[in-house]
C-alpha cells in the first residue's frame, strides 16, 4: 500500500495518512482508544472584583410614597414617605424623609420624621431630626436640631432590642441660638 503525505511547508511537517492529529481549536476531543485526550493548559481567569455602582439619586422634584431597599448607596434630595434600608444614605440639605431608616452609614443634611438606625449616625449643621436614633456611633454638629432619644447599641441594624450599652432620653436639641 502506498504512503500518502499531506503537504506542509517542509518535509517535516509531512504526516503519513491515517495518523492522528489535534482537532482544531475549539473542537471536542474524544478519545479513541488509542488517542489520549489533549490537556488543558489554559490559565483561569483572573477574578475581577465589581467596581462598587455609584449612587442612586432621588431628585429634589422626585417624592416617592413606598419603601426603599438596596445593597448600595443612596443620595436623596427629594421627598420619601416610606422606610429606607441601604448601606450608605445620605440625606441632602433639602430633603424630606417620613418613616424609618436602616444603614450602615447615615448622613443628614436635611429633615427625617422617623426612627433612624445606623453604624454611623452624622447630623450635620442643616439636619432636622424628628425621632429616635439607634447607632453604634453618632456625630451631633452645632447647630443640628434633634428631637427625640438616642440610644448606643452594640448592633443598631438588628430589629430585636439588642444589648443597649448607653441610654439616653428627652429632647437634645444641638442648635446654638
Amino acid at each position: 500500500m502506498p504512503t500518502i503525505f499531506s503537504k506542509g511547508k517542509g518535509s517535516e511537517n509531512a504526516k503519513p495518512a491515517g495518523a492522528h492529529s489535534a482537532p482544531p481549536p475549539g473542537t471536542p476531543s474524544v478519545p479513541d482508544g488509542n488517542a489520549r485526550a489533549p490537556a488543558t493548559t489554559s490559565p483561569m481567569p483572573a477574578a475581577v472584583p465589581k467596581a462598587k455602582p455609584p449612587a442612586s439619586t432621588l431628585s429634589s422634584d422626585l417624592v416617592v410614597t413606598g419603601n426603599l431597599e438596596t445593597t448600595g448607596d443612596i443620595q436623596v434630595e427629594g421627598k420619601i414617605k416610606g422606610d429606607i434600608r441601604a448601606h450608605l444614605l445620605n440625606v441632602g440639605e433639602g430633603a424630606t424623609i417620613e418613616g424609618e431608616i436602616v444603614a450602615d452609614d447615615v448622613v443628614v443634611n436635611g429633615r427625617i420624621i422617623g426612627r433612624v438606625r445606623g453604624l454611623k449616625v452624622r447630623l450635620t449643621s442643616t439636619a432636622r431630626v424628628e425621632g429616635d436614633i439607634i447607632h453604634k456611633t453618632i456625630a451631633i454638629e452645632s447647630g443640628a436640631h434633634f428631637e427625640g432619644s438616642v440610644q448606643r447599641q452594640e448592633d443598631p441594624l438588628s430589629s430585636g432590642g439588642g444589648k443597649t450599652a448607653v441610654t439616653s432620653g428627652g429632647t437634645i436639641s444641638a442648635k446654638k441660638e
